[in-house]
């Protein structure tokens, strides 16, 4: 790939992430660490990027380089963000979306990485890293210094010899890795086991960048008691029933309707690839794998309008580090969309956000279910 010139980082945008004057594209975290890798990014060999949220790692570093480089992504809405940005900028050819695997990382030299909050997430990274990249692979790994601890360092140091700290500026650091060690089989998925006052316990499966991880939320274990009343619900003439499970993370919702009803099928979406890896190893271990259909999805972009009878959603309160209410108000939009008229969203939601009156105003009539100190329990009839 030729160099492409002019590139701006000022120029990247969220879209289609949820875009509001708090939330920004690129911080100084991204800008110091390319500032940190520029020499030898221009020095040649093979580049990576891991966790760049809207493009700034990838096409700055393809533009220091001249080189494609390889990008993972957990999140659809990033790749389809970075995608954007991209063609905005006249570099569509300038990198290649991967599985966080050899794809990913063969002959790779030189890794680019936003340290995710999750230590987790960091494990299986960096463990995939030792394992896939040249045995001369550098990690330049940066972050929010209030994001970060010396447990990451820790983390690091289980799959490289030598981590060390570059000096903060703009509250922003940069952790270098290098000197992989050999390394075993994964630990990933993680897996633990829940009553849930089914015939056997729930088992439940994630991968490090799952949010949660292997455990069922308080939210959920809220919610799963009253799901047995759709599972217990007739079945439609036209077959079995399908049922939305939206940001299925785990897949603690699916597993547990499909358990509790033989006849229920699910479709589990979320735009987490860990977290759609998770609920299909979920929906294995609890051997109904045959009913639960997985997709990676943003907000339910390719299911048809009025197409679905029953949504089941535990929407996420933060977007990255930052509590934030819009991708809330994005997913119950996209729900009202996709809900046939009669159509019920089940949710369960943090109190104090008091979505009520949203769920009223964008799906219809609205009655809880269930109330604790911390979560709430409603349905939603679509208008």
């Amino acid at each position: 790939m030729g160099r492409v010139s002019p590139f701006s980082l000022d120029l990247l945008r969220r879209h289609p992430d949820v875009e509001a004057p708090e939330l920004v594209a690129v911080d100084a975290a991204d800008r110091l660490l390319l500032d940190t890798a520029s020499e030898r990014l221009q020095a040649g060999g093979g580049i990576a990027t891991i966790n760049d949220a809207y493009g700034a790692l990838t096409l700055g570093a393809a533009h220091l380089s001249g080189a494609a480089v390889r990008a993972f992504q957990d999140g659809v809405v990033h790749e389809r963000a970075l995608a954007l940005n991209a063609a905005a900028q006249a570099l569509e050819g300038a990198y290649r979306s991967c599985r966080l695997d050899a794809e990913l990382l063969d002959g790779v030299s030189t890794v680019l990485l936003r340290l995710p909050r999750s230590l987790d997430e960091l494990d299986e990274i960096a463990w995939s890293i030792a394992r896939y990249a040249n045995p001369d692979v550098q990690v330049l790994a940066a972050g929010r210094v209030k994001h970060m601890s010396l447990s990451m360092n820790a983390v690091l140091g289980r799959s490289f010899a030598d981590v060390s700290a570059g000096l903060a500026r703009q509250k922003s650091r940069v952790l270098v890795a290098s000197g992989p060690r050999p390394v075993d089989g994964s630990a990933f998925p993680r897996s633990a086991r829940y009553d849930v006052g089914l015939a056997a316990p729930l088992e439940l499966r994630a991968y490090g960048a799952t949010f949660g991880g292997a455990a069922l939320d308080p939210g959920t274990a809220l919610l799963l008691p009253h799901l047995r009343g759709l599972a217990g619900a007739p079945a439609g003439t036209g077959g079995p029933a399908e049922i939305v499970d939206l940001g299925c993370g785990n897949g603690a919702i699916s597993a547990f309707l499909a358990l509790a009803d033989p006849r229920l099928r699910i479709h589990a979406t979320d735009q987490s690839a860990s977290a759609a890896a998770s609920t299909l190893a979920t929906a294995a271990a609890n051997g109904v794998a045959d009913r639960v259909r997985v997709t990676r999805d943003d907000a339910l972009s390719s299911v048809p309008d009025a197409s679905a009878g029953v949504i089941v959603l535990n929407p996420p309160f933060h977007i990255g580090s930052t509590v934030h209410a819009g991708i809330a108000h994005r997913l119950f939009g996209a729900c009202a969309r996709v809900l046939a008229p009669g159509g019920e969203l089940w949710t369960v939601w943090n109190s104090h956000l008091r979505y009520r009156p949203v769920l009223e105003r964008v799906i219809g009539p609205t009655r809880q279910l269930d109330r604790s100190p911390r979560f709430t329990v409603t349905v939603s009839t679509r208008r």
